[in-house]
């Protein structure tokens, strides 16, 4: 009788421990690691609001390629029939608001920035916009013209030619301008896979970044490098280390297209000129770029780089003088609004966040949980205050005592927002004086003829995609749902995986919604969150954690294989 009272109170048990999700056969639980520039901002940041950004990216790409739109500012796009590169015609967009140096009337048409168009074609595909036929249109091939063949350097350039270059955006003589356009067509290549002459150029982009990670040998300690020449030379601007970073990731994504195992050599010897470096030169997005990739490749290629290393140079900044001093991520509350979360200057007036840059990093570093989980808690964080401090860049989301042109707030429906916010106004109007913050930019200081509507950014703006699909709110307030597979490129993605972060003190319930007759498992805490569900499930996330489900199929076995789990033969959890 003993012996059955025994047997029957460790079957209950083993029940109760089975029906509370906890399962040792999947292993051990991830110890997460706190940031401590994150670890500074807010739990929940105020006010507190999460525009819809899927509906505002729809909005801003019918906007913006549209030939005939009705809003008060007008065209923002126009065809470029210079045919500079390849015998076609292109299409431009202005970088701002009725900026004075582009449109057809203007440089023969021919200035205009693939960083924006570029960005723009991502953000559209990335939220299910077909911008291979769009009224028309290829758009995915009519960016191909920024495919520089005509100057000898055979990869994706800013600008279409020389002529327009030295108007703004950098040609030849800043190393991030050169190597962003590589790592941004990678992704639309990805995004649109299949369009003629694409897979040509890659090759070319991939093999122009090999040469070159030859030539650098492990020294990036350059301001760009000329890829006709095979050189990396020094001019007036800060050294950028950081476009190793770029390197490996346009390298790794080759790799993985390709299979060839140059491509992935050579990835590893850029981030390993990464990883060797003794401080933060960390500007705008490829440090990031090379986080993600030292992720991916210490997951799937067994290296070990200093991924947590890497993580703090972004967050606490670049602070040496020959690097762009000052840049990283800020943390703190102007006037009645918190900012934390934002990217860009720490130094410059007190503060100078930029609406790219904030949306961007988020395109490498929320994948990158789902191979370095140990830091969903950080990202999922630092993703909460960035989200919701980005809506106040939009001239219907921030007071109109603290924007620079309220008066002009409707001319494009709030659709394309201020290029930055800053700390304190830094063109002296009146009444800005002591006004924290303030959303403005750059555009009137580009050319003295500039408009003031120039502030108004469609550079700043194009990557909203990002954000349109990577984000989604829960029925539970400041609970976000990350999409951990939307910006995850060139990756194996039979499964869905959602990043959540629970701010409060207490667990919270989340309403699941699932895809089908599914099991959710959290690679984090290594157990089952629900199983065989069908429709709207409540899942416990626990205070102030993170959680990275995996939506499989009902019933499939979850394996061991050599320290990863495994299901249907598709990784879920790395080693």
């Amino acid at each position: 009788m003993q012996k059955f009272v025994r047997t029957y109170s460790l079957f209950l048990l083993v029940c109760l421990l089975a029906s509370c999700g906890i399962n040792d056969n999947y292993g051990e639980q991830v110890k997460q690691i706190a940031i401590p520039r994150i670890e500074l901002m807010p739990v929940k940041p105020q006010p507190y609001k999460i525009i819809d950004w899927k509906q505002k990216a729809i909005d801003y790409d019918n906007y913006v390629f549209d030939f005939n739109p009705e809003l008060p500012a007008g065209r923002m796009i126009w065809l470029d029939n210079s045919q500079r590169n390849l015998p076609q015609i292109t299409f431009g967009l202005y970088t701002a608001i009725d900026d004075c140096r582009q449109g057809p009337d203007h440089n023969n048409g021919e200035f205009h920035e693939s960083l924006n168009s570029l960005s723009a074609i991502l953000g559209a595909g990335l939220i299910g916009i077909d911008k291979t036929n769009q009224n028309g249109y290829n758009y995915v091939k009519m960016i191909q013209n920024y495919f520089n063949s005509e100057n000898g350097w055979n990869i994706m350039m800013n600008n279409t030619c020389p002529e327009v270059a030295q108007l703004g955006g950098g040609y030849g003589r800043d190393w991030w301008y050169d190597v962003l356009p590589n790592v941004l067509y990678y992704a639309v290549c990805d995004v649109f896979p299949g369009v003629e002459k694409a897979d040509q150029i890659q090759r070319s982009i991939a093999e122009q970044f090999c040469k070159a990670d030859s030539v650098l040998n492990g020294n990036y300690n350059y301001s760009f490098f000329d890829y006709g020449q095979m050189k990396g030379k020094v001019n007036h601007n800060a050294l950028q280390q950081d476009a190793a970073g770029g390197h490996a990731y346009v390298l790794y994504a080759a790799y993985r297209k390709y299979g060839d195992p140059r491509y992935l050599a050579h990835a590893k010897s850029a981030i390993a000129a990464l990883d060797a470096q003794k401080e933060s030169r960390f500007y705008e997005i490829l440090l990031p770029m090379g986080i993600y990739t030292a992720s991916r490749l210490n997951a799937e290629q067994g290296t070990n780089y200093h991924v947590e290393k890497m993580i703090n140079w972004v967050f606490e900044g670049c602070k040496n003088p020959e690097g762009r001093n000052g840049w990283g991520v800020i943390v703190g509350k102007w006037g009645d609004y918190d900012v934390s979360g934002l990217q860009g200057s720490l130094t410059d007036g007190g503060g100078y966040a930029f609406l790219m840059n904030s949306m961007k990093m988020a395109w490498p570093l929320v994948p990158m949980v789902k191979y370095q989980p140990q830091f969903a808690r950080a990202i999922g964080k630092w993703m909460l205050n960035n989200v919701n401090a980005a809506r106040l860049f939009f001239p219907n989301e921030i007071s109109n005592k603290n924007q620079w042109l309220p008066e002009m707030k409707n001319c494009t429906n709030s659709l394309v927002a201020y290029e930055g916010l800053r700390y304190e106004d830094c063109y002296g109007k009146k009444e800005l004086k002591n006004v924290h913050p303030v959303a403005l930019g750059d555009g009137p200081n580009w050319n003295p003829n500039n408009p003031k509507e120039t502030m108004f950014s469609l550079y700043s703006t194009s990557p909203i995609g990002i954000f349109g699909a990577i984000v989604d709110t829960t029925d539970v307030k400041m609970i976000l749902r990350l999409n951990c597979n939307a910006t995850d490129f060139y990756a194996n993605k039979k499964y869905p995986v959602y990043l959540y972060y629970n701010p409060y003190s207490e667990n919270k319930k989340v309403t699941y919604r699932p895809k089908g007759k599914v099991d959710v498992f959290d690679i984090v805490s290594k157990q089952y969150m629900a199983k065989g569900i069908t429709s709207d499930t409540p899942i416990s996330i626990s205070a102030d954690q993170a959680c990275i489900l995996v939506e499989i199929p009902a019933e499939t076995k979850i394996v061991h294989k050599k320290g990863m789990l495994m299901a249907d033969g598709e990784i879920i959890s790395y080693k």
